[in-house]
């Protein structure tokens, strides 16, 4: 969602004259696009600003043209005016529903104005208001359905940081995937917090699911592949599992996050499914696509959770068998509920980490070694790291390598032969 963000700042500044360099010190304006999921969100924010505050004193002195600094995205909603006390030289401040009106900031900071904050939720003026045209993102591109969460599980910043659910209608949609692919893309990413909550309207006025909208646009001819992500397993509907089953442009790999295989657990994060029914969700999907495979996030330490708990987490990796995952601590994010319980010990987290990473890396590892010898659809997106060396995707997820391709293969979608494996990539030669 943050790249996606970003590459809209730009689409939206493109007009008024700026161009993106590589090289800060050429910059009249630097924007830090922040997001505050992670650890310590906020003082890695104020060590970047203090770097770049060397940068914009040192044009000051050369007389170069005044350096604009923004700060964007859920740290600034979330620390507001307090950006600019510990940090005075910021000049503006955007959330990521209202950077939208960065141009507006931008002319009034030409008039000499300062500390400009704009932090309003109004989702619908934000992408009303954004250009039309995106930016090229490539054979992969993004391009956001959904934003903000009604769930407020106790761990989790998101529902104050984006707030509340927000579906863009599905023509509006429509035209963006259009021009994705119109612009080179052959794969597409659809993008929510809650994403399968997606409840965008039709011309009619109708409502429509997630599944809908897929359908809608898979009826775009050189769109090869679909993806969507974060979804939450209560809004698994019927309608998409069963698209699963009969859409081909979508594609077999899942990511479901359940955070805790513990029912206590699930609960006191206010979840509002059971491991049981995330085990039906798995299962149902698996009937109707037996090749899907699964990712998931998992959170270990969460306050009141036992060995007993843990052991659940575990019982459950092991019933699933993931293809890859995400694994973290818990860390308090002040203003959540779970941030003011009693905390698990920083020993006991790291302990059960240690083993559930272990448990995961396993999986991931056997399921690319399952990969050996199996032709696989291959889209080529970049170049490698080696001369002459092209990287892609399958179908799950796997970045796949391959050396001295006979011709220019990026933006297509090709069978290759596994040959090798390892933990985080496959290498192959072309059918």
């Amino acid at each position: 969602m943050n790249a996606y963000d970003s590459i809209r700042m730009q689409d939206l500044l493109d007009p008024f004259g700026y161009t993106s360099t590589e090289e800060i010190e050429q910059a009249d304006m630097v924007i830090i696009n922040t997001c505050h999921i992670r650890e310590k969100a906020s003082e890695k924010m104020y060590s970047e600003l203090g770097r770049i505050k060397k940068i914009k004193d040192t044009r000051k002195k050369q007389n170069s043209n005044p350096m604009v600094i923004a700060v964007a995205g859920c740290v600034a909603q979330a620390e507001g005016d307090e950006i600019f006390k510990r940090a005075p030289y910021v000049d503006i401040i955007v959330g990521p529903q209202s950077y939208h009106t960065l141009p507006e900031l931008l002319a009034k900071i030409s008039r000499k104005e300062k500390h400009l904050i704009e932090l309003d939720f109004v989702e619908e003026a934000k992408f009303d208001l954004l250009p039309s045209a995106v930016s090229k993102q490539g054979y992969s591109a993004f391009v956001s359905i959904q934003e903000g969460c009604d769930k407020f599980c106790t761990f989790c910043v998101v529902p104050y940081t984006r707030g509340a659910e927000f579906s863009r209608n599905m023509e509006q949609v429509y035209r963006e995937v259009l021009a994705a692919v119109s612009g080179g893309a052959k794969e597409i990413y659809l993008l929510g917090q809650n994403v399968n909550a997606y409840h965008g309207k039709r011309e009619t006025g109708e409502n429509c699911s997630l599944a809908d909208l897929i359908k809608y646009i898979a009826k775009i001819p050189k769109l090869e592949r679909i993806r969507y992500i974060t979804s939450h397993p209560i809004d698994m509907l019927d309608d998409l599992i069963e698209l699963h089953g009969s859409e081909q442009k979508l594609m077999p790999f899942l990511h479901l996050p359940v955070q805790s295989g513990s029912n206590k657990i699930l609960k006191a994060m206010n979840r509002k499914h059971t491991r049981e029914y995330y085990i039906e969700i798995i299962d149902r999907l698996r009937a109707k696509r037996p090749d899907i495979v699964f990712s998931s996030d998992f959170i270990v330490g969460f306050p009141s959770e036992t060995d007993e708990d843990f052991a659940d987490t575990l019982d459950l990796v092991k019933r699933i068998n993931y293809g890859q995952c995400y694994s973290f601590k818990y860390s308090p994010r002040p203003g959540t509920p779970a941030a003011v319980k009693e905390q698990v010990p920083e020993n006991i987290k790291n302990d059960r980490l240690s083993i559930l990473q272990q448990e995961l890396g396993k999986q991931q590892f056997e399921f690319n070694m399952s990969c050996i010898g199996k032709n696989m659809e291959v889209l080529f997106t970049s170049e490698g790291k080696l001369n002459n060396q092209i990287v892609g995707k399958t179908p799950y997820m796997q970045s796949v390598h391959i050396l001295n391709p006979s011709k220019d293969l990026l933006g297509s979608i090709l069978n290759v032969k596994i040959t090798k494996a390892s933990m985080s990539s496959l290498s192959g030669e072309l059918v």
